[in-house]
């Protein structure tokens, strides 16, 4: 991924916050000498700097009978919107550009096609994204579970390199931010409210 300097984020708590921001992200693999993408919620877990993600296909995906050994690729993306000129102080030299935040993170692929492992992993996910719910849906309520089971194959992606950028108007001068933050803020909506407030953080951390 091209990063500039002004958008390289090196902070680890930053890859963190994506994960929780949007844990749908995309895993991208090769598969007869052409690229292969599917779209995948993942568990995703970080010890100082060691990251591991892990989820599962559909058995019927062709992606996971091709893809052990392989360096891939997963993406996290962030929140984005466009950034238009017209909320500069000097909207007359500088172009409309697009501000966003992403995640790419390289590793091998481990396949977990265990029972029992897989049945874990399908209780951590559901655990995860059924947080909240007044009745959370549980793996013991489906039956029989190891049919459900035998139509997946999990995985895990053992990170062993992060690329973070953070696109946010770093390299303008603070009224050209403030105005960005004010107009993406009266915009609302999810994107330009959270893209708003990873400016305003990345705003307060500039040196003085």
């Amino acid at each position: 991924m091209y990063i500039p300097t002004y958008f390289h984020e090196t902070d680890l708590k930053q890859l963190d916050w994506l994960a929780a921001h949007d844990a749908f992200g995309t895993l991208i693999s090769v598969a007869e000498g052409a690229p292969l993408a599917s779209h995948l919620p993942v568990l995703y877990s970080r010890v100082g700097t060691q990251v591991t993600l892990t989820g599962h296909w559909a058995r019927q995906n062709p992606q996971w009978s091709a893809i052990e050994g392989q360096r891939v690729l997963f993406i996290f993306r962030g929140p984005h919107a466009y950034i238009s000129p017209r909320w500069y102080t000097d909207p007359a030299g500088s172009v409309p550009t697009w501000d966003y935040a992403t995640g790419h993170l390289y590793g091998q692929i481990r396949l977990i096609e265990d029972p029992e492992k897989l049945e874990q992993l399908v209780a951590a996910l559901a655990a995860r994204f059924e947080a909240g719910a007044a009745t959370p849906w549980r793996m013991s309520e489906s039956l029989p579970r190891q049919k459900l089971l035998r139509g997946i194959v999990g995985f895990e992606l053992l990170v062993d390199d992060i690329q973070v950028k953070f696109k946010l108007n770093q390299n303008h001068p603070p009224a050209n931010v403030i105005g960005v933050i004010a107009e993406l803020r009266a915009q609302g909506g999810d994107d330009a409210t959270a893209l708003a407030a990873l400016m305003q953080q990345a705003l307060d951390g500039r040196p003085s």
